[in-house]
């Protein structure tokens, strides 16, 4: 976003130009530590509290100081709870009210759902209990809900068009929760690392909650080494625990990338099915896209003893790995998937609404090596409008066309316009 639905679910619109966040995380990652790494890079304090008047969620205070790690400076993000409030939100559906109801811009509640969900699934898979069963404890608090709201809305305030964290450490130790002494990883912790790539070290102690890691894994792209990019500001942010001879700090780097994804990696899983009713390919597909796939397709294929099957192949990004295959396993009748990384390259693009004479079209602009620029209509408006209107399908198509190169033309100047061409795909 690697995956687009991750990389656009902070912004709705990409330039020629991204802003690119990517965490560090060599000393873990926490809600209040990726909250920390935002006001450290730029963000201001004062925005924050702005955006996060829009939360219907009263008896806290957001506050930050500079601290120092093991002899580097950072700064410590943290909500205070107002004498008195004490309002916990253990379950998910008051949690996805409460984010419902809040006046956060839609690409952050979105993404707030999505974290949310995530910790409610992990929760319910290690104690055996269903998701609307799930009990946050800790999570649930007035200060994590904050977090994780916050986190969202700074990397909007921020302009972030794409997020990518580094490999997570895995350490040692016990913890203590809710329910007594848990093993470092705690296991809502190892729930969410699933198909994440991971990286021994030797300091005990949780470096990676949960809140964190559903936060990053709500909005990343991928998992992995620093892209491409020119640094532009470098922030770090402190947690509350001290680890002997390690800083506990996260460090975000925000930095510009040319274009669109570029160069990348994407993860393809793949595998046969000979023995499922054709009716429920379209709901296996559904299930991997809504859960982030860039990709989902059917080749034909004939299999051993010449049966004639279905090669499914899911184009995702490294992070969505491991929550793609248990969907194909538990949504198919197949008993195992492959899975390969590849290289894959791919052109600026942006997506534009344009006004025509039928309606509203969305318009995915793409630029050619050399600038040449292709428009793509959004085939289900153009359907949508098609059938409102009684106009043909291709029609409504080139009127949007049309409208998009004289947006076009208009933002690259008269003189550039009269040598512009603007094709369609």
């Amino acid at each position: 976003m690697g995956d687009p639905r991750r990389s656009a679910a902070l912004r709705t619109v990409k330039g020629d130009m991204r802003k690119v966040a990517y965490f560090d995380c060599f000393a873990g990652v926490s809600g209040d530590m990726i909250l920390g790494a935002l006001l450290d890079a730029g963000l201001r304090l004062d925005a924050l509290r702005g955006a996060l008047r829009g939360l219907p969620l009263r008896g806290w205070r957001l506050e930050a100081r500079r601290v120092r790690r093991e002899g580097l400076a950072g700064t410590r993000a943290s909500v205070t709870i107002v004498a008195g409030a004490g309002k916990t939100l253990h379950g998910l559906e008051p949690i996805l009210r409460l984010v419902r109801r809040s006046r956060l811009p839609a690409p952050v509640r979105r993404s707030a759902e999505e974290t949310f969900h995530l910790l409610a699934r992990a929760e319910s898979r290690v104690h055996g209990v269903r998701l609307a069963e799930a009990h946050f404890h800790e999570v649930g608090a007035v200060d994590s809900v904050v977090d994780v709201l916050g986190a969202l809305a700074g990397l909007q305030l921020l302009g972030v068009d794409e997020v990518r964290a580094s490999a997570l450490p895995w350490n040692g130790g016990m913890v203590r929760c809710a329910h007594g002494l848990l093993p470092v990883p705690a296991p809502a912790t190892v729930e969410l690392l699933r198909g994440l790539p991971v990286a021994p070290h030797p300091s005990p102690g949780e470096m990676v909650t949960p809140t964190g890691i559903a936060i990053l894994r709500a909005v990343a792209a991928g998992f992995g080494a620093c892209p491409a990019m020119t640094v532009v500001r470098v922030g770090y942010g402190a947690g509350e625990k001290r680890f002997h001879g390690v800083p506990n700090l996260l460090r975000l780097v925000l930095g510009e990338a040319e274009g669109g994804d570029g160069a990348g990696v994407v993860t393809v899983l793949e595998t046969e099915i000979d023995d499922m009713p054709p009716s429920r390919y379209d709901h296996l597909s559904r299930l991997l896209f809504e859960a982030g796939a860039l990709d989902v397709f059917m080749t034909p294929v004939l299999m051993k003893k010449n049966r004639p099957g279905q090669l499914l192949t899911a184009l995702l990004s490294p992070g969505l790995a491991g929550t793609a295959a248990e969907i194909v396993l538990r949504e198919s009748t197949t008993l195992g998937v492959r899975m390969r990384e590849e290289r894959r390259v791919t052109l600026p693009r942006r997506i534009v609404e344009v006004k025509t004479r039928f309606g509203r079209v969305r318009v995915k602009l793409a630029r050619r090596p050399g600038g040449r620029v292709t428009a793509a209509p959004e085939h289900d408006d153009c359907a949508a409008l098609a059938a409102r209107t009684g106009a043909p399908l291709d029609e409504v198509a080139n009127e949007a066309r049309k409208a998009a190169a004289r947006r076009a033309g208009r933002r690259r100047g008269a003189k550039e316009e009269r040598g512009a061409r603007l094709w369609s795909r």
